[in-house]
């Protein structure tokens, strides 16, 4: 919103922005490293194009890639060292190593699909991937190779986004846009981010 990414006190719901910069076509979807910093994809829709940026917990901004395709759905890996982004109209899964000043390097393609499109990505505990497939109503998981290791159908076509969450870590939650709703599947493995939450 208005090229910002924006802070949520859970207490007061008082809205600050967290970080901000002109170049920014439209932040999207965030990853959150273990020690707070933030990741952020931001496609350009119109043209096919996307950044990526980094978001210090001081606020700074930093852009850290561009001439990507459409990014959209973004991870950190458990271990800290890798991000993942996926390109919504060009469907392919990146991953570049995150380097000790969290810059990027060793652009890699994990897995490029044949059909439909990307919206959201959370990694489980133990570093796979599960991507809401937009357009044809499954969560694909994937591993971090690129081996397909489970696709899960949903109801309704148009899947977004996904988190974990329950007593176990182990539902995952998939907002699904046709009728509005949230829908529900459980998995072998708790969450990435719910693990984190318990430490």
């Amino acid at each position: 919103m208005g090229h910002n990414v924006l802070k949520v006190d859970p207490k007061t719901k008082k809205v600050t922005v967290l970080g901000h910069s002109d170049q920014m076509n439209q932040p999207n979807d965030l990853a959150i490293d273990a020690d707070g910093t933030l990741y952020a994809s931001d496609p350009n829709w119109a043209n096919g194009g996307g950044q990526l940026w980094r978001i210090d917990t001081d606020g700074t901004v930093t852009k850290l890639a561009s001439d990507l395709g459409t990014t959209n759905g973004i991870e950190v890996s458990p271990d800290g060292r890798t991000l993942y982004v996926n390109e919504s109209q060009q469907r392919n899964v990146w991953a570049f190593s995150i380097t000790a000043d969290k810059t990027l390097s060793n652009k890699r393609l994990v897995k490029k699909f044949d059909d439909h499109g990307f919206d959201g990505m959370r990694c489980d505990v133990d570093g796979n991937l599960y991507i809401t497939r937009y357009g044809k109503g499954t969560v694909v998981k994937l591993s971090p190779q690129g081996e397909v290791l489970r696709e899960i159908p949903l109801p309704g076509k148009q899947l977004s986004n996904i988190c974990f969450g329950g007593p176990d870590g182990r539902t995952a939650y998939v907002t699904e846009v046709d009728l509005g709703r949230l829908v529900t599947f459980r998995v072998d493995k708790p969450g990435l981010a719910w693990g984190r939450h318990q430490r």
